[in-house]
This record gives C-alpha cells, structure tokens and sequence, in this order.
C-alpha cells in the first residue's frame, strides 16, 4: 500500500523502488477511458485472440466493417499500449532490448517435454472490462498445461511480473522458462531471479507465437470460456471470476491433449499420463 502526503513513514520516491513502480506511476490519476477507445481496443483484443498474424492494414478494413473508423496509427499505438504486436518473423533476433535487458535464445527446438516443471512458459494478455482493461501474466506448465501462478494488473509495469514469479518460484523451479521477448522478460530483474533459482531462460524468436503456443492456447481458451461470456463489469469481478475459472481450468476441466486427464492430475500424476499417450 502507497503512502501519500506529508505524514508518510517512508518517502514516495523510495516507495516507489521498493514496489518496482514509476515514480510517475505514483502520481498518475487514471482518467476514464473514451467509450469508443474501449470499443476499438476490445475489438482488436479479439481479432488478436483469433487472428494474431493480422497486420494494421487489414484491422483497419476489418474494423471499419464493424463501424469502427480508425487509422492505422491508432491501431499501431492501441496495441502497443495493450502489449499486442503482430505474429511474423523478423531479423536481427539477437538485438537487446536496452540497458539491463538481454535476450536468451531458444532452447526448445527439438525438445521432448517428458515431466512435470521442465518447461514453463509464461505470457502476458490483455483482459477487458466493459469499461476498460486489465493485464493478466500466467506461467504455465507445458507438461501437464497447469496454470502454475498468475496475476492481474490494471497497468503494465514491472510489479506484477515480479509479483507472480515470486508466486510461481514458491510452488516450483522449472528446469527452463520461455517467454517472448518482450521487455518485462528481457529484464534482469526477471531473469535474474530464474537463472539464481538455478533455471535457464529460453526466448521465443521476435513474431513467433508459434514458439510458446501452449501459453497462446491457454489464453484462446481463458477468453473464449471464461472472459468475453462473462463480460467483468468492474477489476473485482475480474478476478473472482479468472481465479474460478483458472481453478476450474486446473482441477476439474478434461483436458483433450491429456487424455482428459486435468492438469493438476497429470502434474502430480505424471506417469498416468505417459500410460495413456502409449496407448
């Protein structure tokens, strides 16, 4: 909890280094956001769950179909903002993000994910609220698809990162952990705390969903079931129904690729599942 105002035991700028937050961040007094700024980002957010290879040109066609005019600049920022870029190879896929930052290659290629916690991946996604939008960050287990940690977020700082990385490290280390790369993931304050956990971190190539595909399934299936049907009215309703819907998802919904086994059974039961993909 913030502390504000002359009486404060500890003062706003250490406040803020001891959260991971923008002094900025601190000071900043959210404005409800536009009705048509909230119609176009939940649309791209779904034209990204359906389609994520769709580039600016077409969700500008796509969109002013639905009566939505808006231009590609629009576009390009809206999802900026969201944390959404479009899916397709790029070069120069070892150029660091900035100062503190660095990108690990990938280590899965070729890789035959056998047990529980050899693989996590983590992703972050954008959530909608009917009058605007939060930020949800899982770490999953490719193994048995358990959600292993997540967390929700009304902005796209670093605190929530750390926050479900601390969460995950508590119940597990992974033998690796892929992520995108994204600037959270290449920071070092990220992967420090994998690689002093005595993990190694893998990263996607730039554009290649295709590269962390469990953690981008995990995500089609959270929305379609859980967060377009129940369309949260407020950040309260949105994590009560995700932590339902993600408990549900863990400890009671068959999965297909598991035999209908759920994830938690096959992450404690590893070797029911390796019967049942010999057969």
């Amino acid at each position: 909890m913030v502390e504000r105002g002359a009486g404060a035991a500890v003062p706003l700028l250490w406040q803020a280094d001891l959260l991971s937050l923008s002094r900025g961040r601190l000071y900043y007094r959210a404005r409800p956001a536009r009705e048509q700024e909230v119609r176009i980002k939940h649309r791209l957010d779904a034209w990204y769950t359906q389609r994520p290879c769709l580039g600016t040109r077409k969700l500008v066609h796509l969109l002013a179909a639905e009566g939505l005019n808006v231009g590609r600049h629009t576009i390009r920022r809206y999802r900026a903002e969201m944390g959404l870029a479009t899916l397709y190879p790029r070069p120069s896929l070892s150029r660091p993000a900035g100062a503190g930052h660095a990108v690990y290659p990938y280590l899965l290629h070729g890789l035959s994910v056998e047990r529980p916690d050899q693989v996590w991946g983590v992703d972050i996604t954008y959530v909608r609220l009917r009058g605007g939008w939060l930020y949800l960050v899982a770490f999953l287990d490719w193994f048995s698809r358990r959600v292993i940690a997540w967390e929700l977020s009304d902005t796209l700082e670093m605190a929530f990162v750390l926050s479900c990385a601390d969460a995950a490290l508590a119940v597990a280390v992974p033998e690796i952990v892929n992520s995108d790369q994204g600037s959270h993931f290449t920071s070092e304050r990220f992967a420090g705390r994998f690689l002093a956990a005595g993990a190694r971190v893998s990263m996607d190539g730039r554009g290649r969903f295709v590269d962390n595909i469990f953690t981008e399934r995990l995500w089609r299936t959270v929305k379609y079931e859980e967060v377009y049907p129940a369309d949260y009215g407020s950040p309260r309703e949105a994590r009560q129904g995700l932590s339902s819907y993600l408990r549900f998802y863990n400890v009671e919904r068959p999965h297909q690729a598991l035999g209908y086994l759920t994830p938690a059974v096959a992450h404690a039961e590893p070797d029911r599942l390796a019967r049942l993909q010999i057969k």
